[in-house]
């Protein structure tokens, strides 16, 4: 009975480990599309690195520049994670998460939605699990007309915003017709 109940205790870690490392890669997807720069930062090991592209970036500087290019060129973002990998290897964990972006371009004429992966490599620290290492891929891209959230259809609908005044933040949700919409 001692074996088992080891052995359940290893699996109910092991699916808590690899919850926490899916929850804190959602949380930073979701703090980059509120423009929340605490949220990212805590997130991230002070000693981490970032690379999108050519560009590497130090874990205290990512909030910030990401935020910055992200108001240079769009109205709005959202960053969706699907299939998840997770290796776990003690206190470190190696991660592969698909990543479906869409990008509402500045010009009011195009809305790109971006397919790639993060790469993530995420440590275990003090009992909480943040990332070390992202390395992010893009394997394909697909440009689209934003014509459709100007229309009746979506008239009216809440609209996401890049500040504390997001619908998300509200506590309780209650039903209203206030706040930004289309």
């Amino acid at each position: 009975m001692d074996d088992k109940l080891a052995e359940l205790m290893k699996t109910v870690q092991t699916l808590k480990d690899r919850q926490d490392i899916l929850d804190c890669i959602q949380r930073e997807c979701r703090a980059r599309d509120r423009q929340d720069e605490a949220q990212i930062t805590a997130c991230w090991w002070e000693d981490g690195v970032d690379e999108h592209g050519p560009v590497i970036t130090r874990a205290a500087e990512y909030a910030a520049k990401a935020n910055m290019g992200h108001k240079m060129n769009f109205h709005m973002t959202s960053h969706n994670i699907t299939n998840h990998i997770c290796e776990l290897d003690g206190d470190t964990a190696y991660c592969e998460s698909y990543v479906i972006g869409g990008l509402f371009w500045l010009d009011d004429k195009t809305t790109t939605i971006a397919f790639g992966r993060y790469l993530d490599q995420m440590e275990r620290r003090h009992g909480e699990w943040r990332m070390l290492t992202r390395k992010c891929t893009i394997e394909m891209t697909g440009d689209t007309d934003p014509r459709w959230v100007y229309s009746n259809n979506v008239k009216g609908f809440l609209k996401a915003r890049w500040d504390g005044k997001d619908p998300s933040y509200e506590r309780p949700y209650r039903a209203s017709t206030a706040g930004l919409r289309w």
